[in-house]
């Protein structure tokens, strides 16, 4: 069984991210990175599919020199191979999907594993536009996955319940939490990846379809009023909600 899992390499979700001067992208500068959560998801689910099925893991992740930080990581949980589709610049989800449904195409694995979405642009386009370039049957926000004899059961989350979806294999899974508990890389296993090489490649060229034109922060959250503490304050809470609000 190969297995092939999509990483992205984005800003930890404990930083304070502040607007570069061209108001087109994030300061990086004194920004901690790490593996996106979803896709430590779709790692840990990658490797359980190996070890129950045997066979590979790769991962593979779209961008620059810094993005062998999670490649690494993902190699000290325990995968077999990590390659890095290389790319300075930026791309928009239609950019970094080409690039990576290039290389997968090459690969032809059985399994295809990505995050539900990535926590830095929180568009969720990657994965499905991965399966459409590849022709390939895709399941979204997956929290079970049952493999038998190229059959797949999933349960994927919907709202108010989970939906139960059947496909065939080679297809695409996008992980959602709840799928499995992602496992620490261990000393030996993070001794071990810094041995281990990384393939580079250039990445698949395409065409930017989505332009950035301007980031900004939400405006600050107003200070809070305090009414009153019994029932007298509520002809006042209703017309401050209808007159300033305007929710009512």
């Amino acid at each position: 069984m190969k297995v092939a899992v999509c990483i992205n390499h984005v800003p930890d979700t404990e930083t304070k991210i502040k607007i570069s001067a061209d108001s087109k992208s994030i300061d990086r500068a004194g920004v901690n990175f790490m593996m996106s959560p979803y896709d430590e998801i779709a790692v840990e689910e990658g490797l359980r599919i190996r070890d129950k099925f045997k066979g590979e893991v790769i991962v593979i992740s779209l961008g620059g020199e810094k993005h062998k930080e999670t490649l690494r990581k993902a190699l000290a949980m325990g995968v077999d191979k990590a390659v890095l589709l290389k790319d300075e610049g930026e791309r928009d989800s239609h950019g970094v999907a080409v690039g990576l449904a290039a290389e997968l195409r090459a690969l032809a694995p059985d399994v295809i594993l990505c995050g539900k979405q990535s926590i830095d642009f929180d568009d969720a386009q990657v994965g499905t536009a991965v399966a459409e370039m590849l022709g390939l049957p895709s399941v979204g926000v997956v929290v079970k996955i049952d493999i038998q004899d190229g059959n797949v059961v999933c349960q994927r989350e919907i709202e108010g319940g989970h939906e139960t979806v059947e496909t065939r294999l080679p297809a695409v899974f996008l992980a959602q939490k709840g799928l499995n508990d992602p496992r620490y890389p261990s000393l030996k296993g993070i001794m071990a990846a810094k041995s281990k090489p990384i393939e580079e490649k250039p990445a698949a060229a395409a065409e930017p379809r989505v332009l950035t034109v301007a980031m900004r922060k939400p405006p600050a959250k107003s200070s809070g009023k305090i009414l009153g503490t019994d029932k007298t304050a509520v002809p006042e809470l209703v017309r401050l909600l209808h007159d300033e609000a305007k929710v009512i």
